[in-house]
C-alpha cells in the first residue's frame, strides 16, 4: 500500500506541474523608441594657444620664429568677437590652462580651453566666421542640453513600451492567439546616446557651418522589455 500511495502522490505532483506550465503561456518582447531633441543650450569648446607670427610668413622655418603672440592678446580678441555676438562673460568658462610640450630651443607656448555657452547654432556660425583662427588650436561642439530633457526621456520610455505591446500583439495574432495582460516590465540599461561622446575635435580650418550641421540635435534611444500573457 505504501508503494502505491507513493506512486499516486508522485503522479499527482507531475500532473499539477504540467498544468501550471500550461498556464504560464506568455510572450516576451523588447520595444524601442528614438527621438531627436533640438537643444536649447550648446557648448562650444575652443582651445586657444600662443603662436609665433613668423609661422604665417611664407617659406619661414622654425629657427626663424621669434615674435610670440601672447595668450592674453588672443583671448582678448576672442572675447571681443563673442561680446559683439551677444555672448556675456558669464557664458564663458575656463576649463583648463597650460601646456605639456616645448619646442627645442623655444619658450613654452601657453594654451587655454574655453567652454562657451550658446543658445542656438546660428550664433556659433557667426562667431566662427569672425574670429582670427591664427590663435585657435581647435574647436569642437561639447555638451548639448535641453531644460525639458527629463520629460523627453519619460516620453521615450513610454513609446518604447507601447512599441513592445504592439509587437507582441501582432506576433501572437499571427499564431491565431490573443494577447493577454502584462505580466512584467523590465527596463534594460539605458541606451541613451550621449550627444557629445560622438564628437571629435575640429581643426581651425575644417570647423564651420557644415561641421556643426550634424550636431544640431540630441539623439535619444530607449528600450523596454515586457512579458505578456497569451490567452
Amino acid at each position: 500500500m505504501k508503494k502505491y500511495g507513493l506512486i499516486f502522490i508522485m503522479s499527482l505532483l507531475v500532473c499539477v506541474t504540467m498544468k501550471a506550465q500550461e498556464c504560464e503561456r506568455y510572450i516576451e518582447v523588447t520595444g524601442t523608441s528614438e527621438m531627436e531633441v533640438v537643444p536649447d543650450e550648446i557648448h562650444l569648446l575652443i582651445q586657444i594657444k600662443e603662436y609665433w607670427k613668423e609661422e604665417f610668413v611664407p617659406n619661414s622655418k622654425p629657427e626663424d620664429y621669434k615674435t610670440k603672440v601672447l595668450l592674453e592678446w588672443i583671448e582678448k580678441d576672442l572675447r571681443r568677437v563673442l561680446s559683439r555676438a551677444g555672448i556675456s562673460d558669464e557664458a564663458i568658462r575656463v576649463q583648463e590652462i597650460g601646456d605639456y610640450w616645448r619646442q627645442k630651443g623655444k619658450e613654452f607656448l601657453i594654451g587655454k580651453q574655453l567652454d562657451i555657452r550658446f543658445t542656438d547654432f546660428e550664433k556659433i556660425n557667426a562667431v566662427i566666421k569672425k574670429i582670427d583662427t591664427k590663435g585657435i588650436e581647435s574647436m569642437r561642439i561639447g555638451e548639448l542640453k535641453h531644460k525639458d530633457l527629463p520629460n523627453y526621456r519619460k516620453q521615450g520610455k513610454i513609446e518604447a513600451l507601447k512599441a513592445a505591446r504592439e509587437k507582441a500583439s501582432y506576433l501572437v495574432e499571427a499564431m491565431g492567439q490573443k494577447l493577454g495582460e502584462v505580466i512584467r516590465i523590465v527596463e534594460p540599461a539605458s541606451s541613451y546616446v550621449s550627444p557629445y561622446s560622438l564628437y571629435q575635435a575640429q581643426s581651425n580650418v575644417s570647423m564651420g557651418t557644415a561641421a556643426t550641421e550634424q550636431y544640431r540635435v540630441i539623439k535619444l534611444r530607449y528600450e523596454m522589455t515586457a512579458r505578456f500573457a497569451i490567452e
